[in-house]
């Protein structure tokens, strides 16, 4: 076992981004574990520093690793490490397999780029409101056991020439610096069609920076752009993606296997779920999520463990009624 100065020592440098000394420590533990007759530990400690040394280390003036953003970073990308799988999604068929392949081709990465063939790393999400777009990205995230980062358009946006251009360009630099999924949520308040009548000529020049950017992108990070108003995309970006993957309102039998999800812990098996599907018609799954949550907290709120058939109705009609008011 290395020793407590050892096990301090490798993570203070660890810590402090010092990779030198993080390699003579761990070098000095692998060096102890042979001494002590410990040869396979040891050869595989050396087989991982040496694995670790192979990566090429960032340029001098490379954006900054982001578990830790710092400066300009920390206020364009927002990071998290969701653990939602493909699972806790439901899904039409269609889409779930494009999900899938994307997940394949990125969990083989090293076996497709060693044929000389690039994986999808580009993918546009189009439909309404709350059919799970944005949780797409959270659960590519999960599945491959990459950092979500969001971009936020807020901070990205800005009324000065030039300056939204740059930033998008230390974004970019960032994409090719960290491997992770990126999420350009809202996408169309970049990808807006060029010559609109609102259109001014700062949205022309940051859009042509991003058809730029994206056409030179070879990283292995997956870029997700997101957008409830495809319509209003300049058609030059269709082009430079990969995909192009279209969410829809569920239907009957989607909100269904929904409704049974959600509620497993909540709901009787002998809830009326076809009558509750048809009544639901026309809420996106954000909608219906709202509808679990409320029916579960009457659940507690009567002192109840399972959900009931008039709770549930009654929470579909609310649902309703916002949504048409």
């Amino acid at each position: 076992m290395p020793s407590g100065n050892q096990l301090k020592a490798l993570i203070q440098s660890y810590l402090d981004g010092d990779d030198s000394h993080f390699y003579s420590v761990a070098m000095q533990i692998a060096a102890h574990e042979a001494r002590l007759g410990h040869g396979k530990l040891a050869r595989e400690l050396r087989d991982l520093i040496d694995q670790k040394k192979k990566i090429k280390p960032p340029a001098p003036n490379s954006p900054i690793p982001l578990a830790q953003p710092k400066g300009e970073l920390s206020s364009l990308l927002s990071v998290s490490y969701p653990n939602l799988k493909l699972t806790d999604m439901v899904l039409s068929s269609s889409t779930r397999k494009r999900l899938n392949r994307l997940i394949e081709e990125h969990t083989l990465i090293q076996l497709i780029r060693s044929h000389g063939l690039n994986p999808r790393t580009k993918v546009l999400l189009i439909g309404p409101p709350g059919t799970g777009k944005t949780m797409t990205a959270s659960v590519l995230s999960g599945e491959l056991g990459l950092p979500l980062f969001e971009v936020r358009i807020d901070s990205l946006m800005t009324k000065f020439m030039g300056e939204t251009a740059a930033k998008l360009r230390t974004i970019f630099n960032a994409i090719q610096h960290t491997r992770g999924i990126y999420l350009f949520d809202e996408f169309d308040s970049i990808g807006s069609q060029r010559g609109l009548g609102n259109d001014v000529g700062e949205i022309r020049r940051v859009l042509n920076s991003f058809l730029q950017m994206i056409e030179h992108d070879n990283s292995d990070s997956i870029l997700i752009a997101a957008t409830n108003f495809v319509d209003l995309l300049d058609r030059a970006l269709f082009r430079r993606f990969d995909d192009v993957i279209e969410y829809r309102l569920p239907e009957k039998e989607e909100i269904a296997s929904f409704y049974k999800n959600r509620l497993t812990r909540y709901a009787s098996p002998k809830l009326p779920w076809t009558e509750l599907a048809e009544a639901s018609c026309g809420l996106s799954y954000g909608e219906l999520a709202r509808v679990c949550e409320s029916a579960i907290k009457c659940t507690i709120i009567k002192g109840k463990k399972i959900v009931s058939d008039d709770d549930l109705k009654q929470s579909v009609s609310e649902q309703n009624n916002i949504k048409h008011s």
